[in-house]
């Protein structure tokens, strides 16, 4: 279950209950590549953000590529697709 707080989202910085969203999703998480590439901590770190950009990163992109590509906070903050949807 999602943790869930208000507060700022990380991506469109709006004021609301936030989910936790982990930067590896948890599917990849049995993979070799990330069990090898990644710590333990690195797999489980996350970030909190709203339903709605939450949501829109699930969309937008498929696990493989969130685990892959946009791992980290600052490579979603720095990705068109993320910045168009968070405006």
């Amino acid at each position: 279950m999602a943790d869930q707080s208000e507060t700022t989202c990380q991506l469109c910085g709006r004021d609301v209950f936030l989910t936790f969203h982990h930067l590896i999703p948890k599917k990849m998480h049995r993979r070799t590549r990330f069990k090898k590439d990644f710590t333990r901590e690195e797999r489980n770190a996350g970030v909190m953000v709203c339903v709605l950009c939450h949501r829109g990163l699930h969309d937008l992109f498929d696990e493989m590529t969130l685990g892959r590509d946009l791992n980290t906070l600052p490579k979603l903050r720095a990705n068109p697709q993320i910045q168009k949807h968070a405006q």
